[in-house]
């Protein structure tokens, strides 16, 4: 048998980045991209690439193609680096740590979010009122203060939200769902909740030796003790000792009112607001003289 003779080319130099590339194909492409041209356009929006396999990958916007399967849960995606980053839900890998306070991130865009905390950086500015916000997110969502815009209208009884999460909260009303029940006594909070039957609280407070259910209940407990306070409010600076009190915090300044009354639909900042006006439906008076 004889060894089939295999050309070798010989290799071109890219001279404006010195670049050695072996084939011509690849060189063209290596050429490309130091120039403005862009040959592939898009038959649907008319954006122009300077290589087909972006355009590919950019067509797939329009048709909902979706070729990367996830292997662990079977969800789809329409590119390989968003199928890598969900990949990491699974693995729990988070290879962009914070250099600031050492918090670990999936993916390098929520790192950068997240550092917005640490340099006050505000770069999303309301045009109505010159507010400025850390994400786009919440200036979209602040915006339709001003338009009076909600965007999503509940197939049932066709109330609108401003936001998506409060639309599916509202949704539970018609369909019954409480998806996080305890088979105890179907109240909310699985895990958490069940330790209520249960009684145990394995963890206590060296401090004052006051016991807890939850690991991180007992944490932001031993901040009234150390006096930390590690969760600013990106808005005002003003700090707190636990996420949960930041997050009720920041309903302040984006006027978020994500607890609706099933009876009137009338909205509120907390919880516990809501639990006092239902009472006017019901006719409870919790605080009358006997």
């Amino acid at each position: 048998m004889y060894k089939k003779n295999y050309k070798v080319e010989s290799p071109f130099i890219v001279s404006e980045c010195d670049k050695t590339i072996t084939e011509e194909s690849s060189l063209v492409k290596q050429q490309r991209s130091h120039t403005t041209k862009s040959p592939f356009s898009c038959l649907k929006c008319g954006k122009l690439f300077k290589l087909k396999q972006r355009l590919e990958k950019h067509e797939r916007t329009h048709t909902g193609e979706k070729t990367y399967p996830c292997s662990e849960c079977e969800k789809c995606f329409t590119q390989k680096a968003n199928l890598v980053q969900h990949l990491r839900t699974h693995t729990r890998e988070k290879p962009f740590p914070c250099p600031e306070c050492g918090k670990f991130f999936s993916q390098k865009s929520n790192l950068d979010k997240h550092q917005r905390i640490h340099t006050g950086n505000k770069q999303f500015s309301c045009p109505e009122c010159e507010k400025c916000f850390t994400e786009k997110a919440t200036l979209v969502k602040h915006q339709r203060i001003h338009t009076g815009e909600r965007p999503f209208s509940c197939p049932e009884c066709e109330k609108c939200f401003t936001d998506k999460s409060t639309l599916v909260k509202h949704q539970r009303i018609h369909t019954g769902e409480r998806p996080f029940s305890c088979p105890e006594c179907e109240k909310s909070n699985l895990d958490k909740h069940q330790k209520i039957h249960s009684g145990e609280k394995p963890f206590s407070c060296p401090e004052c030796e006051k016991c807890f259910t939850e690991k991180s209940t007992l944490v932001n407990h031993q901040r009234i003790h150390t006096g930390e306070k590690p969760f600013p409010c990106p808005e005002c600076g003003k700090c707190f000792t636990g996420k949960s009190t930041l997050v009720r915090h920041l309903r302040i300044h984006t006027e978020v009112k994500p607890h609706s009354c099933p009876e009137c639909g009338k909205y509120f900042n907390h919880k516990s607001a809501l639990v006092i006006h239902l009472r006017i439906h019901t006719g409870e008076k919790p605080y009358s003289c006997s």
